[in-house]
């Protein structure tokens, strides 16, 4: 994947780069309230909280975030609700997200944190694919987004880029997100894009084999209000029967969202 160099190796082209990633955010409208700066003594380490439900990922990005010298984890969450009270407290100056926690999404963690008028940056750091999932959390609040099979050198980059409150994403989103807002792209739009960020919730928890029930449990919805979303994402993708939905869901999850 194309990464955004580091501020200190700049061209002209980095310099347009950054106009671009000016547009985009005017252009999404990001719900991205201003930070409010906390005063420091210059010596102070940034403090970063980690919400993933991938232990051994989890530790290795600490180890290697709590190597740079001016960084330290201070925190980290498994589930939202966790997230939420820890974050209260602790008051990181960033977080980084997974989209995919044990007890919900993180989009929604993104919501609920925008929607309390919180300011603090989130970079999501997740398996699922850039093109589906970077607009929709930029919309939603989020700063950055950046594949999890990125080299360390990359995610460094971002953590870094996001704490300097600017935008992170890669060159090649970047550029997809402006053709499509000048109208210069022609690459065909995938139906699954047409899908709201619960619609998509819903389709990745049947792809991954979860009943309406539990479904509705894990997002904290009614099993009408499920059934309701997935007669949506019948008509939204054209297919015929309860069957046809479960088994393009699970291929799509299993493709790595790439269908």
């Amino acid at each position: 994947m194309d990464t955004i160099q580091p501020s200190d190796q700049k061209s002209s082209d980095d310099n347009a780069l950054e106009d671009f990633r000016g547009q985009i955010r005017q252009t999404l409208g990001c719900n991205m309230p201003a930070r409010k700066e906390a005063k420091s003594n210059g010596n102070e380490k940034k403090k970063v909280y980690l919400v993933d439900d991938h232990p051994l990922y989890r530790e290795g990005l600490a180890q290697f975030i709590n190597c740079e010298k001016d960084l330290e984890v201070c925190g980290f969450a498994e589930k939202v609700d966790h997230a939420i009270a820890d974050i209260e407290k602790v008051r990181p100056d960033l977080i980084i997200l997974d989209l995919t926690l044990k007890d919900s999404h993180g989009m929604d963690l993104i919501k609920w944190l925008r929607a309390q008028g919180d300011g603090t940056p989130i970079l999501v750091l997740s398996m699922h694919d850039e093109s589906l999932f970077a607009e929709r959390v930029l919309r939603a609040g989020a700063r950055g987004y950046i594949a999890k099979e990125s080299a360390r050198e990359h995610v460094m980059t971002a953590i870094r880029r996001v704490l300097d409150g600017k935008i992170y994403l890669s060159n090649t989103m970047t550029e997809k997100m402006l053709e499509k807002q000048s109208g210069a792209s022609f690459e065909e739009t995938s139906p699954i894009n047409t899908l709201s960020d619960r619609e998509i919730e819903v389709f990745q928890s049947i792809g991954e084999g979860l009943s309406t029930s539990a479904i509705a449990k894990n997002l904290h919805l009614s099993v009408k209000t499920v059934e309701t979303y997935r007669a949506n994402i019948k008509s939204k993708l054209n297919l015929k029967d309860n069957m046809e939905l479960i088994r393009h869901a699970v291929q799509w999850v299993q493709s790595g969202h790439k269908i």
